[in-house]
């Protein structure tokens, strides 16, 4: 069981609106915890937004918005938080999807806000973030801006399959809930039971794979965090209904998923993301070079594998 935790600064992303602070105090918090730096960023676009039809309308440049949204955020940090925490503001022009993956190369932590979207809208700015998360490398932290500090903070949860693709989530979880003092809820929704032919039961037969998988991703982390306490939840329900049920008892929900350049997408995740009103940590998984053994062995094709050539 290996580790492979970050030690880098706290990144979160920074607009002018003042219900932006609410993400920029849950990542001070984070950062006030774990004692990393706090780096606040602020994306913008060269070109404003000009609309001929309004005369006399001068709207400001783009850099200026963004540096004053920094010096907001500064002042807040300092006004809550005092001196104790290090800060720096950078703005920097281009795309949020290009700038904070720069910004975050060696952070521990990503932190942006949930933007207030419906519909399709809602699932494209799940899948941006969960961009964000193949970019970065490190795990990214999706907070409503409605967000408030509470008592649920310290209930964290973990959606898990049975793949390495749990991994780095399960390590993240446990970590965040020591973190918090608090109590960790493993998620785990598989398919609907099978008859089970040797003792009759169905229902026993489920919950015997179910629990297995469970052990076996968890195994070791117990023993390295003896102070979680630790609730199994094994469901049949669509796993993006159990983790939004979890969710909404829950201040941290957390999700594996794919790092890489081009990130495949995960249609569970996406959804999950979308649909959750608690923050949502989007952790990488970086792929072995066993993991990708295995693959290629399973692509390989047989001796009874006939492969056309026209």
């Amino acid at each position: 069981m290996g580790s492979w935790a970050r030690t880098g600064p706290v990144v979160v992303e920074v607009d002018d609106n003042a219900e932006g602070l609410h993400v920029v105090d849950y990542a001070a918090l984070e950062a006030l915890r774990s004692g990393a730096e706090l780096v606040l960023v602020a994306p913008y676009q060269a070109h404003g937004s000009y609309n001929p039809m309004t005369p006399g309308y001068q709207p400001k440049p783009p850099a200026e918005i963004a540096d004053a949204g920094l010096r907001l955020a500064v002042a807040h940090v300092r006004h809550h938080y005092g001196y104790e925490l290090q800060v720096t503001a950078i703005s920097e022009e281009g795309g949020r999807l290009n700038v904070l993956p720069q910004a975050a190369r060696h952070a521990r932590l990503l932190v942006v806000g949930r933007a207030r979207t419906r519909g399709p809208h809602r699932l494209v700015a799940a899948q941006g973030n969960i961009t964000l998360t193949a970019r970065t490398g490190c795990p990214v932290i999706v907070v409503p801006l409605t967000w408030r500090p509470g008592l649920l903070d310290r209930k964290v949860a973990v959606g898990i399959d049975g793949t390495p693709l749990s991994l780095e989530a399960v390590e993240f979880a446990f970590r965040a809930t020591a973190d918090r003092e608090g109590e960790l809820t493993v998620v785990h929704a598989q398919h609907a039971p099978r008859y089970d032919p040797v003792d009759g039961s169905v229902e026993s037969s489920w919950v015997r794979r179910g629990d297995l998988t469970v052990s076996e991703t968890l195994a070791g982390w117990a023993d390295e965090y003896p102070e979680v306490k630790v609730t199994r939840f094994l469901t049949a329900r669509p796993v993006v209904e159990a983790l939004v049920r979890e969710g909404a008892q829950a201040g941290l929900v957390v999700l594996g998923a794919r790092a890489g350049l081009l990130p495949v997408g995960d249609p569970i995740a996406r959804r999950a993301v979308a649909a959750m009103a608690c923050p949502v940590a989007i952790v990488p998984h970086h792929v072995t070079a066993e993991e990708r053994g295995r693959r290629a062995r399973a692509l390989r094709p047989g001796i009874d594998v006939v492969v056309p050539t026209y």
